[in-house]
């Protein structure tokens, strides 16, 4: 029987993950081998991982189906489960960005502006940052590609991950500020870091001394 669950995220986010924890000598052979399973079980038979989507992996270990999880701090605060960050894994590494077309910022750095629609996937995020800003905004919550939005007149500007800049360039999108850097970070399940403290924290020093190249 599994000591630990691990919730790994579908996507960009699993195969440096699945670096990480083999470099911590936690293999998942089946996983590694692209095996269209959701459960596996570690080669030593200690931890079993499950394969979730970005945003529903806190919730798996809020809830505990999961004593561990990797996750995006976008991902993180935005879905405001309660969960507590244990390591920040040095992984899918990006920014969230405040972006306008370059026309709209000359247009702000001349006037200013006291009140902004923006498009997003992160209106939890967006509208926090805007509230210590001081600035009214109205948030519409898109799931595609929130550059079109300010393209067609849907909004002023949009509020998004961003790692190379290519997409917004591409579209004609400037940053404007900088919001928050983003990486992933191991999290934890509150009542496993009670009942299973001992285990879990074996665990967070395997993969913190793989972090700091121990």
């Amino acid at each position: 029987m599994p000591e630990l669950t691990i919730a790994l995220t579908k996507g960009s986010l699993l195969a440096p993950s699945l670096e990480l924890l083999r470099r911590a000598n936690i293999r998942f052979p089946e996983l590694e081998r692209g095996s269209r399973k959701l459960i596996f079980e570690s080669e030593d038979g200690k931890y079993r991982a499950i394969l979730t989507r970005a945003t529903d992996n806190p919730t798996y270990v809020e809830y505990g189906a999961a004593d561990l999880g990797i996750s995006g701090k976008d991902v993180i605060i935005e879905e405001g489960k309660q969960v507590f960050e244990l390591v920040d894994l040095g992984i899918g590494k990006c920014k969230m960005v405040l972006a306008f077309p370059e026309e709209r910022i000359r247009q702000i750095d001349e006037e200013g502006f006291s009140s902004l629609v923006i498009a997003t996937k992160y209106p939890r995020i967006a509208r926090e940052f805007f509230r210590k800003k001081n600035v009214q905004v109205d948030i519409i919550k898109l799931y595609g590609s929130v550059e079109l939005a300010p393209l067609v007149g849907l909004s002023d500007g949009i509020v998004d991950i961003v790692s190379t800049g290519r997409t917004l360039r591409e579209n004609g999108l400037k940053v404007y500020e900088d919001i928050l850097d983003i990486s992933a970070r191991l999290i934890g399940n509150v009542v496993s870091r009670r009942t299973k403290y001992k285990i879990l924290r074996d665990f967070e020093e395997r993969i913190r001394e793989v972090v700091n190249g121990a």
